[in-house]
Parts: structure tokens; sequence; C-alpha cells
């Protein structure tokens, strides 16, 4: 994860593994029943949308986001950058033909999943508010045209 790698303002002294670690575990979230695409058929297993490598630690682990890019990445990057228990936030493309977005998370104390299912929180928040914004001024926009 050497693209957009932004270590964090403090360190936690605590080193990650090398690269060539070999890897503890790997779990796979499932896309929920609403995600489903309308071609699907009934009985077909739902394609996975995010993968998670972890080591031993459960403070550090390697997010596999299919069918992202940078406009996520980037976002999830600058939100859990805001959080004081991440230690380091890094993403990358491996490459644009690839559909899909590593998203590397170190934390000084709580789980990576955990960090991250609150950063996804945080930044729906975000977005819904800045769409309810952009629906008021264009209601407002609208009526002033109209007078």
């Amino acid at each position: 994860l050497n693209s957009f790698a932004c270590p964090s303002r403090r360190s936690s002294g605590r080193s990650s593994p090398p690269p060539s670690a070999p890897r503890a575990r790997v779990d796979r979230v499932a896309v929920p029943e609403s995600a489903r695409p309308a071609s699907m058929a009934d009985g077909d297993e739902p394609p996975q949308r995010v993968e998670i490598e972890a080591g031993g630690d459960t403070s550090a682990a390697t997010f596999t986001l299919h069918n992202e890019d940078h406009t996520i990445g980037n976002s999830l990057r600058y939100v859990l950058n805001k959080d004081p228990q991440v230690s380091f936030v890094g993403y990358s493309v491996p490459h644009p033909s690839e559909p899909k977005m590593n998203l590397r998370i170190q934390t000084v104390g709580p789980s990576a999943t955990t960090v991250l299912h609150g950063a996804l929180g945080t930044l729906y928040e975000i977005t819904a508010h800045t769409k309810e914004t952009f629906e008021r001024a264009l209601e407002d926009f609208k009526a002033k045209q109209e007078r």
C-alpha cells in the first residue's frame, strides 16, 4: 500500500509485520439481500464485496473492497485520519482495470474492523447531510426562478 499512504501524526510504538509475513486469516463479508443485483437468480451466491486480511493482532488489517475506487478510498482515508484511535491508514488501487481497492488500517486500541465500521457510519452521515443541503439549495433556487 504505497500510494496515498498517510502515516499518523503520532506513533504507537509498534511496528508492523514485514510485507512478506504470512496472512493469518481471510474473512469474507457477504452482500446483504437488499443489495443483490436484480439479475441474480434465487439461490445464486452473491458476490463478495469486502475481504479482510488480518494478522494475529486485530488492531491492524487490510480490507479489499471490490468494485470500489479512489472515490470511496480517499473519502475513507480522510475520515479515518481524523480518528485519534487510528495510527495509520492508507489505500491503493492496484490497477485501473482491476475493480478493487485495498485499505490498510492500524489502530492504537480497538480492532481495525470496528474503526472501519465507525468511519463508514461517519461517511454515511456526511453524505446524507451533503445531499440534504444540496436538495434544499436546489429547491430554493427553483423557487427563486419561478418568481
